[in-house]
């Protein structure tokens, strides 16, 4: 841990930090309600006003913006009783997965599943006890529970240190999350700009506590954040059904083959209690870790993860970093490889071969395990995953 000033305390060493970043947390450390600092997570890069890997306690304030627009987004982690071996043909697995959950950016569901229906049911509940319409965001939010999206949203089959399978994938609250975090980025640009407020950027528009746009946002927030939790939760019981079908040849045996399951946002603001004040801490490429609290941190398609135990460390509002975070951007990366590269990053898992995958190759992202070496002061490390099995959408 390294304090850069009063206001900016980093996992990871200052110079490590691309200039565009590091000037990113000199704007967000100078907001009038910044309480105490801004916590800069070990995978920090350049974001939309303020970084990626960022945790910003407020009082008074939250800035849409640094909470971004996959509200939600996050990991969910299943542990199975299953060891590699009980695995045969993993392409057909991988098809399995992939015709059971959709894929790729605006592709929904063609029908709701019973289980999905009952998190729809959820959903409607606390939308309805609100008086909010969520359609109005987005008429077909209810096809879209269950379903994955693109870029480096993905669905993987892994084994840790003892050969034990593990299920995982990473998705948010899809386009619905998506229209609701651009509606109030822009709603707080309009406001400040009325007002008059000088920032030094545009997107660290803000809303004030106590207004009637900062309630709004907070119950849809509150709404999209259940939506992504509830989406994680529908794909993953799809892709313990498969196992089941995969390992027994029919489904039934979902229950014995979940031993635990992990759900973490890494995209989200929530009020907390810390150093004896209530704040609003918004997690912009960070996961919460209160200690004892387990989560997942990612590294890219084609490296380690990890299952961790939080250490509760007050210096970063309780928090750890969200995976390996980009390193390039993905015009730079179509650029830089080829498919002949991709080939040899993935060699030895089951993916499905498209040059529409080149631009999320492990070279784009930064060092994984350099990423949890910083993050040694923020979690423990209990297992470490390598995935077998990869499922991306275009």
């Amino acid at each position: 841990m390294g304090r850069v000033s009063e206001k900016i305390t980093t996992f990871l060493p200052w110079p490590e930090i691309e200039p565009e970043a590091q000037k990113q947390i000199l704007n967000v450390a100078e907001l009038p309600f910044i309480f105490k600092w801004v916590a800069v997570m070990p995978d920090c890069h350049y974001g939309k006003g303020a970084t990626v890997g960022t945790v910003i306690a407020t009082k008074g304030a939250v800035v849409p913006a640094a909470v971004g627009v996959d509200i939600g987004c996050g990991m969910v982690a299943l542990e199975t009783p299953l060891k590699r071996d009980n695995l045969k043909e993993l392409y057909r697995l991988r098809e399995g997965i992939e015709r059971r959950i959709p894929m790729s950016a605006g592709r929904n569901n063609s029908k709701i599943t019973e289980t999905a229906q009952a998190r729809i049911a959820e959903l409607k509940k606390l939308e309805s006890t609100t008086g909010a319409n969520y359609g109005n965001f987005h008429k077909d939010w209810e096809l879209a529970l269950g379903t994955l999206g693109g870029g480096n949203h993905f669905a993987e089959v892994c084994v840790d240190e003892n050969d034990a399978v593990w299920l995982t994938l990473h998705s948010g609250s899809r386009g619905v999350g998506n229209r609701i975090g651009n509606h109030y980025i822009r709603r707080a640009q309009e406001i400040c700009k009325k007002r008059n407020i000088a920032l030094p950027d545009r997107d660290l528009a803000y809303l004030s506590e106590g207004t009637e746009e900062f309630a709004n946002y907070l119950r849809d927030l509150k709404w999209a954040q259940a939506f992504a939790r509830l989406n994680r939760d529908e794909m993953m019981d799809r892709m313990v059904r498969e196992l089941s079908h995969h390992v027994y040849g029919a489904g039934g045996r979902e229950r014995e083959t979940e031993l635990s399951r992990i759900n973490c946002h890494h995209n989200f603001t929530q009020i907390e209690r810390h150093f004896g004040q209530d704040v609003w801490v918004t997690r912009k490429g960070a996961i919460e870790a209160r200690e004892g609290m387990r989560g997942m941190i990612p590294g890219s398609m084609g490296t380690h993860s990890y299952i961790v135990t939080g250490l509760g460390n007050a210096q970063a509002f309780e928090s750890a970093p969200h995976g390996a975070g980009r390193r390039m951007s993905r015009t730079k990366a179509r650029a830089t490889h080829t498919m002949k590269d991709l080939e040899a990053a993935m060699a030895g898992i089951e993916f499905r071969r498209s040059k529409v995958l080149l631009d999320e190759i492990p070279g784009a992202y930064k060092d994984i395990d350099h990423v949890m070496e910083h993050a040694r002061e923020l979690v423990r490390i209990d297992h470490t995953l390598r995935q077998i099995v990869n499922c991306k959408g275009d």
